[in-house]
């Protein structure tokens, strides 16, 4: 029987509900709900990190990043690390990665967290760290701008597991990569049109990092991986063979910067958005780094072009929301492109299409924008979407599933055996039966290089999510976080320090130490009893 062809469509800082297929009613998302017409919603699907590096590494391994060592953002995952895609390639599957990689760094920014002081003592520099796991040098920095600038820089193949590699890094009109080598004999002269000093002037925006790009809408980044994916698939049923392919088409988009471009950026009028109902100052028994956030914009000392999360108007709400649906809208007129590609082609029935985000946005919620260790749900619930042809479609599941079970599922349906210290479950029992519970709760980690919030060193936490609670303990903090996501879907009302609910407390931190002593490492495997 011929194994399936899997097309994993990915977008980037995408909350679940700005789709329509998760009940907004405001985005126009037609190829991504025709995706979910024909395939199973799932409703409850959490990231393992709300953070790109770790989060991605945990989709390609199916492990949690306290394993995998790319606990956040700057460290890049281990070339020698055992992903599904390596293990597909082995079934003799062709593999390939279109679009957004973020398995190694960007940006040539040196870190934020530093050796620790020396106090005088010797410093030996052939052993600055506790593991010997050096994760630097050329093979990896292959993802950084810098080596971009060198025209003959490319990635080694395999990376990762794909044979196959077309990549557009960063985000909005700042894209490179393979991208700009696309763009370049497109449009001469692109470069004095992409970015924020070549924007067009449009006042009626106050949004953080948002600006009116010059660039045309058929030379944007998302159009560039719809061409290139569509592309592979028609180069891949041209030569007719027996082979199946794994193909991911990621999309750096929505993300901000917000400039969408052409029609797009008009698409959406910011004063027909509804914020979030929690877009307000925080009321006093918020939590403490809830307050801080606010009280850092209301002090003017928050800086809006980071990626860190800060403090917004409901004004700047409303235009971030608007902007990023014209984002959304433009991706899912390129998927459109990618799956008319697979149509055409006669594929199509022989492939199972995947649709998921790394993270959300705050977009508005509790008076946020962008990402940041609070983990309310527009920043760690995801869309994840399964249409698979030998399965009826028009599904939804409310089964607990995340990114972790992604790499554990993709083996399962292609009938590969899993490796040793995969970690996850299987999502397919929740295709064919209503009543799959999925995991009794997922744990969200959660680590930061940036000290903020009140906090005295980089922030670090652990979240518990279960059908109806949300529970997050912080690594230094007298306080906590404590939810009832049935009655209080919002997450208003904080119940960490009630004591009607301390019963519930106890109940669920034991939980998360179950469930982190679950999730620990068992690798490598014994060599002897003894």
């Amino acid at each position: 029987m011929r194994q399936p062809n899997i097309l994993l469509i990915m977008t980037d800082q995408h909350r679940a509900d700005h789709l329509g297929c998760y009940g907004n009613r405001q985005v126009r998302t037609p190829h991504i709900d025709a995706i979910a017409s024909k395939g199973t919603v799932f409703d409850r699907f959490y990231v393992a990190s709300p953070i790109c590096m770790p989060n991605r590494s945990t989709l390609m391994t199916g492990r949690m990043p306290s394993l995998h060592g790319v606990r956040h953002n700057g460290i890049p995952l281990r070339l020698d690390d055992t992903t599904f895609v390596t293990m597909l390639g082995a079934r003799g599957y062709r593999t390939a990665l279109i679009g957004k990689s973020h398995l190694q760094n960007m940006q040539d920014i040196p870190p934020l967290v530093q050796r620790a002081p020396h106090d005088g003592r010797a410093v030996v520099e052939a052993h600055p760290d506790a593991t010997g796991d050096r994760r630097d040098g050329e093979a990896y920095e292959q993802e950084l701008a810098s080596r971009w600038r060198d025209p003959a820089h490319r990635i080694r193949l395999p990376y990762y597991g794909f044979d196959h590699v077309e990549l557009c890094m960063e985000h909005g009109d700042e894209a490179f990569g393979d991208y700009q080598r696309w763009l370049a004999p497109r449009l001469p002269g692109a470069e004095g049109l992409r970015g924020r000093r070549n924007a067009r002037a449009d006042d009626r925006y106050v949004a953080p990092q948002s600006w009116r790009t010059r660039l045309p809408e058929a030379c944007y980044p998302s159009r560039y991986i719809a061409e290139r994916g569509a592309a592979y698939l028609e180069a891949h049923a041209a030569r007719g063979a027996a082979q199946p392919f794994f193909l991911k088409c990621s999309f750096p988009d929505p993300h901000h910067p917000f400039t969408p471009p052409g029609r797009y950026w008009d698409m959406y009028d910011p004063r027909d958005i509804a914020v979030p109902p929690t877009c307000a100052p925080p009321a006093a028994d918020a939590p403490p780094h809830l307050r801080w956030l606010h009280d850092e914009r209301a002090g003017g000392r928050a800086n809006l072009d980071t990626p860190r999360v800060v403090a917004v108007t409901p004004r700047e709400a409303r235009e971030a929301i608007a902007l990023s649906y014209g984002m959304i809208t433009l991706v899912d007129d390129c998927i459109g492109q990618i799956l008319q590609a697979l149509e055409a082609t006669g594929q199509a029935r022989d492939t199972i299409v995947a649709f998921t985000s790394d993270h959300g946005d705050f977009m508005g919620d509790h008076g946020l924008l962008f990402k940041g260790p609070l983990h309310y749900q527009g920043l760690v619930r995801v869309p994840f979407i399964w249409a698979d042809p030998r399965i009826p479609g028009g599904r939804r599941s409310a089964a607990l599933h995340g990114t972790l079970d992604l790499a554990r599922t993709l083996l399962h349906r292609t009938g590969t055996a899993p490796y040793h210290d995969i970690q996850g479950i299987s999502l397919l029992p929740a295709l064919d039966d209503p009543d799959w519970q999925g995991h009794d709760a997922i744990l969200i980690e959660d680590e930061i290089q940036r000290v903020f919030g009140g906090f005295d060193g980089p922030v670090r936490l652990r979240t518990l999510i279960t059908r109806q609670w949300r529970l997050s303990v912080y690594l230094g903090a007298d306080w906590g976080e404590l939810y009832d996501l049935a009655g209080d879907p919002h997450e208003r009302v904080n119940l960490w320090h009630d004591p009607r609910h301390a019963g519930t407390r106890a109940r669920l931190m034991e939980t998360l130490v179950q469930k982190m002593m679950a999730l620990a490492s068992r690798s490598p495997l014994p060599t002897r009893i003894a």
